[in-house]
């Protein structure tokens, strides 16, 4: 049986397989390791970081749904230079292939973390959060529009020489066009969907069940709107794109490469099973095994339409 070849290319980088985790979703790495060797994973994207530390929105902040979950967070974190003091090290230690997700209020804030990141030389690429729908600053006041996204993502490209990702909203009405700004603007590589915006409500208490009172909603309900997303965006740029939305699965995984996705991120599964982005690695090994395809790279892309 052929041994395939996981390894991606993803904006100046060769991951050794396809699988990142999803900021937010992953902690800062460090607390999946009790469950596996993490260094396993093509990358780890952290917690999203800020200049300062944030406390995030206040309680409740996550509502279950029927087929994922509403988050209200607000980016809490521990802010960038406690990050690179503490948290570094310790990836480091684990051999941990990571990737820092940086938010800012104003764009000023967006440069200062992505210079200051620049400076650390594990860091692997850079995610520019612009996207996030439950913070009532920055974030989507910039991934909104084209030239939103073009002026925020020229100005971090000009502070850093990492790999630039940016992460973009499906809360908008052009999602290619979005994507092609960010490309035309320096980004080395698109992370594609944040979550979409929605909302949940109490019938007794008639209160809305986020402090926030709307959230972002991730997880399998999102699954087909990222998929004809992440599509779209294959098919408009040249830069890889990084498919995120309701992967569970290797076989969501492979969904993601077939439409051209140069890998994946996976988010909400990591709430439900801590050893999902592994068992996906594993998984999508063995199905390129068993169809005797030698590598992630002959299989992405081969959609028949």
């Amino acid at each position: 049986m052929v041994t395939p070849d996981l390894s991606v290319p993803i904006g100046g980088l060769t991951l050794k397989n396809p699988v990142i985790s999803a900021s937010g979703t992953f902690g800062y790495g460090l607390e999946f390791a009790p469950f596996y060797d993490i260094s396993r994973l093509g990358a780890i994207v952290v917690k999203g970081l800020s200049l300062a530390p944030t406390a995030g929105n206040p309680p409740g902040r996550i509502v279950e749904t029927a087929a994922g979950m509403l988050n209200a967070i607000g980016l809490q974190n521990i802010g960038v230079e406690r990050f690179v003091a503490d948290v570094v090290p310790r990836l480091d230690d684990a051999g941990a292939v990571y990737v820092a997700n940086i938010y800012g209020k104003t764009a000023d804030e967006y440069e200062q973390v992505a210079e200051r990141l620049s400076a650390v030389p594990s860091l692997a690429a850079i995610e520019v959060n612009a996207s996030c729908p439950n913070v009532k600053e920055g974030g989507m006041a910039f991934g909104a529009t084209a030239e939103g996204i073009a002026g925020l993502t020229g100005r971090v490209r000009k502070r850093t020489r990492k790999p630039l990702w940016v992460k973009l909203s499906p809360n908008v009405g052009d999602i290619a066009g979005i994507a092609a700004a960010a490309e035309g603007a320096g980004a080395d590589a698109v992370s594609l969907i944040n979550t979409i915006v929605g909302m949940a409500v109490d019938h007794r208490t008639r209160r809305p069940r986020l402090a926030n009172v709307t959230g972002g909603l991730s997880g399998p309900a999102i699954k087909p709107v990222a998929l004809r997303m992440v599509w779209e965006v294959c098919r408009k740029v040249r830069i890889p794109v990084i498919g995120i939305g309701g992967i569970q699965t290797a076989a969501d995984a492979l969904e993601f490469l077939l439409v051209g996705a140069a890998a994946v991120q996976v988010g909400t599964a990591n709430f439900r099973n801590p050893r999902a982005c592994v068992e996906i690695v594993d998984g999508i090994a063995r199905f390129l095994a068993e169809e005797r395809i030698g590598s992630v790279a002959a299989y992405r892309g081969t959609l028949a339409t």
